[in-house]
């Protein structure tokens, strides 16, 4: 059976494509509680531009998160995926109107997330 070396290069595109996203995700602007409200009323009404909105505006929030996970099976940029996706779930059942901020609603969602993928890896 053949065996993959990991050269070099496989490793520095991985790296290359990470940084890149990182960039990019740096210069998305922040938005304020008030706008938050704003773009939570419209995701429940169906806008797909709020969704993407709100959910832009919190992806370096899941870099910090899942950098905590690093080193436990999976990749930095796969447990970036996986928390980018319960960042998507957060968003579409965040409820605005019990008074607290989105990213402390979504937290739970982007942690559970990760840490599904992480059991299932490890199976």
């Amino acid at each position: 059976m053949r065996q993959l070396k990991i050269t070099q290069s496989i490793t520095n595109r991985e790296s290359q494509s990470l940084d890149k996203y990182l960039h990019e995700i740096g210069k998305v602007d922040l938005i304020t509680a008030e706008e938050e409200v704003i773009l939570a009323q419209k995701i429940r009404e169906g806008d797909q531009a709020a969704l993407e909105r709100l959910t832009k505006t919190n992806l370096r929030f899941v870099v910090s998160v899942a950098k905590q996970y690093q080193n436990q099976g999976l990749t930095l940029g796969d447990l970036i995926n996986e928390g980018n996706l319960g960042l998507i779930k957060a968003a579409k059942r965040f409820d605005e109107t019990k008074g607290f901020k989105f990213i402390s609603y979504a937290v739970w969602w982007i942690r559970q997330s990760i840490l599904q993928a992480i059991a299932e890896q490890s199976r």
